[in-house]
């Protein structure tokens, strides 16, 4: 039987293959195998995304971001000096997407006539899974690279179609994660400049205040492409029952993460062991749960895994070795009662629902 098609809302692929060096148009043991003794990066040799991965756990479509952050001084996060740098940044990772695209490697989904065609060629078992292009949606994660509102127009014309204001710490736009505090001026005025183009907002890494200012501000489509509970993990990244709720209203999908210490409270980064404290892929399914019971069906929860954001096998799951392993939510849902309507809204089609009304 055909395993099901797979949607994933969050995955930082160009990042990953110019700031970290990967090729990942390469089997994942090689890219492995090449990081084996490097130790700039936590991660090294422990990542879980290529497209042949891909490929492999039949995930046909991603969410795959541009992510550049400007740092200011002062500042212990990463980035880059200036917005100028950072939007060049932007552009290096837009030019590896656009040479993934010659190669026939993916193919960049701008509206509904091309993602129909995209599905219908994920749906032809004529054709191997292998021989398939990875779709992918651009997502600008952080709005800190663009320089003033003209680069937004400049965005959306080669193809952007959702962002999110903020990432860690400060924000030219707006605060992020491990901040507190309200939109800048310029975040303001670019909420309003999104309105005019329908972009798809997205309010992961936005501060309380800063969540509900844009949902006020707001009047198109609104996601969470990578949030989880913060019943359970009780942090500022996580979701409130409240924030919840207002996305619900909205009819917002919320996309569950793989990063452990959005999972497991007990985690700490680099320090923490997944198989010590025993973090499964089952995990993420108490967060889908809680959504589930304050939604009342299973219409707003999907896969936003962010995996290989910064982490690889060392902070997700222990039973995760590669992304091709989100198949095993099919069985893992079964077992905890998830119809297979369920399952196929989580897996797929709360996404694509969305997508359709989106671009409308």
């Amino acid at each position: 039987m055909k395993r099901p098609f797979i949607v994933d809302g969050h995955l930082d692929l160009s990042m990953n293959a110019m700031e970290w060096n990967r090729d990942l148009t390469r089997p994942l043991s090689e890219i492995r195998q090449r990081e084996m003794f490097m130790r700039d990066k936590p991660d090294r040799g422990k990542g879980t995304v290529c497209l042949p991965e891909l490929r492999k756990g039949r995930i046909g479509l991603v969410v795959a971001t541009q992510l550049s952050r400007y740092t200011p001084p002062g500042s212990a996060l990463p980035g880059w000096n200036s917005p100028q740098q950072a939007w060049a940044m932007t552009q290096a990772q837009l030019c590896w997407y656009r040479e993934m695209e010659k190669l026939g490697e993916m193919v960049q989904i701008t509206d509904l006539k091309k993602l129909d065609n995209h599905l219908a060629l994920w749906d032809n078992a004529a054709i191997e899974d292998d021989k398939k292009p990875i779709g992918y949606i651009l997502s600008l994660e952080g709005a800190d690279s663009l320089v003033d509102i003209d680069y937004l127009h400049t965005a959306y014309d080669y193809g952007l179609r959702a962002m999110g204001l903020s990432h860690f710490g400060p924000g030219r736009f707006a605060p992020g994660t491990k901040m507190e505090g309200a939109l800048t001026d310029k975040g303001v005025e670019l909420i309003k400049e999104m309105n005019n183009l329908n972009l798809i907002l997205d309010v992961t890494h936005l501060t309380d205040q800063g969540f509900y200012q844009v949902l006020d501000l707001y009047q198109g489509p609104v996601w969470a492409s990578h949030n989880n509970v913060r019943k359970i993990v009780p942090n500022q990244r996580q979701l409130s029952d409240e924030q919840i709720k207002l996305l619900i209203e909205r009819g917002a999908v919320i996309g569950g993460m793989l990063d452990c210490w959005a999972m497991d409270i007990r985690f700490i980064d680099t320090v923490s062991d997944p198989w010590q404290l025993d973090i499964r892929l089952e995990n993420l399914v108490d967060h889908w749960d809680h959504i589930c019971q304050i939604a009342g069906n299973s219409l707003h929860i999907a896969i936003g895994s962010d995996l290989d954001g910064i982490f690889g096998t060392e902070q997700c799951p222990w039973d995760m070795n590669s992304i091709a392993d989100l198949q095993k939510y099919e069985d893992i849902l079964s077992k905890r009662g998830y119809k297979q309507k369920d399952i196929e809204n989580i897996f797929s089609k709360n996404w694509l629902r969305f997508l359709r009304k989106a671009w409308t």
